[in-house]
């Protein structure tokens, strides 16, 4: 199995270009079964999350084209001849998101039959909001010997539905369902991310009819088919967070090439508090830092509060700070599995519950780490950079999933870090 090593103590200095979203490309990539259209998707992010995903539309029968162009990877979906509509449990285990296809294949053709995706490492993640939306919407759910099955043969019929918890996830879902149903459909209390409004654009350049992107009340009016289209996906925020934590935890200067600040206001405000320089223009930010890292409190919320997909990079750089911080975990129960591993690189951090306190050290040792999830991993490789000494990072395929040559990019600003073969 593939480690990662990093021998710290480099000052990082160079640009980094960022990739397309993760978060938004996925569903994106699903939504593009509402049609038989040819849809065309630019900016995706080579990515493991986003080969499975692929893997899962070749196994309906999608005829894909993944191909290299001037600005990332193209990706051309046409999917004329879906003859499956199950999603087996080996795709589906390999990431969540593969749930998804449920609402948009139950949409196109009445019927979808998908895996219980199963436990996750960072928290339980169910998916009867999903389910119960459907079941709004029409659609008739039945559980099979560990598969959801959902039937509406006669079409989806759009309603009312008031989630009964902010979910990605299932707004989503049921946002895509809601494009081929027969009149409106009302969502309440929906989740607010840039990547939920990035999907929502996506389906009106296919002809949706969807208001409400960005607010907690998206209303959808049904259409009788969508049509293909060309379409670029935004940056990556959380990349675009975990760079700028890259260069302020080595006290470095990074430009981040096509970053912007506006849907990330929660993390750079934190940044900015805790000594950190932010300078932004119209097509880039510059990070750097020259002062000793501040000290502060977080806590984790839906957007636009601060995003547990940061909490565990900002917990490696308050580990450095001139003081206490305190960290609380407001969405995902098991998101601190990445504690154990700082305080092996000499970080001083407890958890109490939901809660951690970091009582920031002057520095940190290089040293053995495992990785446990896609956000922890890249933590430890933040902590890597600022330590004394090598530290060997292993169980990296979670890092395959969510960054796009994290090793080019950082090798390029100057980082003494590889990628080695394991045995």
């Amino acid at each position: 199995m593939d480690q990662i090593k990093v021998r710290g103590g480099k000052k990082l200095k160079g640009i980094i270009e960022i990739s397309g979203s993760k978060n938004a490309t996925l569903p994106i990539i699903i939504a593009s079964l509402l049609t038989e259209r040819k849809v065309v998707v630019r900016r995706v992010p080579d990515l493991a999350d986003v080969r499975t995903i692929l893997e899962l539309l070749t196994f309906f029968g999608a005829d894909l084209n993944f191909r290299s162009g001037l600005n990332g990877k193209i990706l051309e979906i046409i999917n004329t001849n879906i003859t499956v509509k199950k999603a087996p449990y080996e795709l589906v285990r390999k990431m969540r998101a593969s749930v998804l296809v449920l609402g948009a294949l139950v949409a196109r053709y009445g019927e979808a039959k998908v895996s219980l995706p199963g436990g996750c490492a960072i928290g339980t993640r169910p998916i009867d909001i999903h389910l119960n939306g459907l079941e709004s919407l029409g659609a008739s759910i039945s559980l099979e010997d560990g598969y959801v099955k959902a039937v509406a043969k006669n079409g989806l019929i759009g309603s009312e539905i008031n989630l009964p918890k902010v979910s990605v996830g299932a707004t989503e879902n049921l946002m895509m369902a809601a494009t081929l149903a027969k009149g409106k459909t009302v969502l309440f209390n929906c989740a607010k991310e840039p990547e939920i409004s990035e999907l929502g654009r996506f389906l009106n350049t296919m002809g949706a009819k969807i208001l409400g992107l960005g607010t907690d009340k998206i209303t959808i009016h049904g259409v009788d088919e969508l049509i293909g289209t060309d379409f670029t996906v935004a940056n990556d925020r959380i990349e675009t967070g975990t760079y700028a934590i890259a260069a302020a935890i080595t006290g470095g200067i990074i430009k981040l090439q096509g970053a912007q600040t506006n849907h990330l206001f929660s993390v750079f405000d934190i940044l900015s508090k805790t000594g950190v320089s932010i300078v932004e223009d119209s097509e880039s930010v510059v990070i750097s830092r020259d002062n000793e890292i501040l000290p502060f409190d977080i806590a984790t919320q839906p957007y636009p509060g601060f995003p547990t997909d940061m909490q565990a990079q900002v917990m490696a750089l308050l580990s450095l700070a001139s003081g206490s911080s305190i960290i609380t975990e407001n969405i995902f129960e098991n998101r601190f599995m990445h504690i154990p591993e700082l305080v092996r690189m000499g970080a001083n951090i407890t958890q109490e519950g939901p809660t951690a306190i970091i009582k920031g050290v002057k520095k940190l040792k290089g040293a053995q780490v495992m990785a446990t999830d896609l956000r922890a991993s890249v933590s430890l490789v933040l902590a890597g950079l600022a330590a004394e000494g090598e530290t060997v990072i292993s169980r990296i395929y979670h890092l395959d999933r969510g960054y796009e040559d994290l090793v080019r990019k950082l090798t390029n600003c100057g980082a003494d870090i590889e990628r080695v073969a394991g045995i």
